[in-house]
């Protein structure tokens, strides 16, 4: 009778220690889950990251459409250094959708002091075109519940302009950021993965 109680205690003992272990577990994922760098003040306007932290991130790509390649009316005449948290580059990956509370950060920098018409100018390797001074920040959070009009990002501009820059930013309209991603790249997350190699392509390490 002992020898069965004793088993009996023991599978209660093993059985609480696995239901514990899964709690742990879920609990841990929902954290990862539900953890962003995007911080909200109380009037619901998103704070300015801090260069250190985001510079820090993957940097998956720099498209550039530079004045003199469009008639000095370029809409984002700068590079656009797009920086994304390293655990939301490997969740793109594995699945092709970015987890919630992604946070894509584009670094704006003008081009280097232009000296040809086409805004390129000549360095030691050769003519083309270099990073300038800042001239702003953009940024996009995934939030499928607070930006649920906008296909589950809130898009946000900090400036686009020298520093320093806005403290906070209240979210864009649609006519200014989001129209234009949900018209080109809904399918791909409301993201330009066509010009982030790391994404588009796949990284080879992974």
């Amino acid at each position: 009778m002992r020898k069965y109680l004793s088993m009996s205690v023991l599978a209660v003992g093993v059985a609480l220690i696995a239901m514990s272990s899964s709690l742990l577990n879920t609990s841990r994922v929902a954290a990862e889950t539900q953890q962003s760098a995007a911080v909200f003040d109380s009037d619901g306007k998103l704070k300015l990251p801090k260069p250190a932290t985001f510079r820090r991130w993957v940097l998956v790509g720099a498209p550039l459409t530079p004045e003199g390649l469009n008639n000095n009316q370029a809409g984002f005449p700068e590079y656009h250094n797009v920086y994304v948290e390293e655990k939301n580059v490997d969740a793109y990956l594995k699945t092709g959708s970015f987890p919630e509370g992604t946070v894509i950060v584009k670094e704006l920098t003008r081009v280097l002091k232009p000296t040809f018409p086409d805004s390129s100018r000549t360095e030691p390797s050769g003519r083309g075109y270099f990073n300038g001074e800042f001239n702003g920040i953009d940024l996009t959070v995934k939030d499928s519940k607070r930006f649920a009009k906008t296909n589950g990002w809130g898009f946000f501009t900090f400036g686009h302009h020298p520093l320093p820059y806005a403290a906070t930013a209240a979210e864009s309209s649609v006519t200014e950021c989001a129209g234009c991603h949900i018209a080109n790249v809904a399918k791909t997350d409301m993201t330009w993965i066509q010009f982030y190699p790391i994404l588009r392509d796949k990284d080879p390490q992974q």
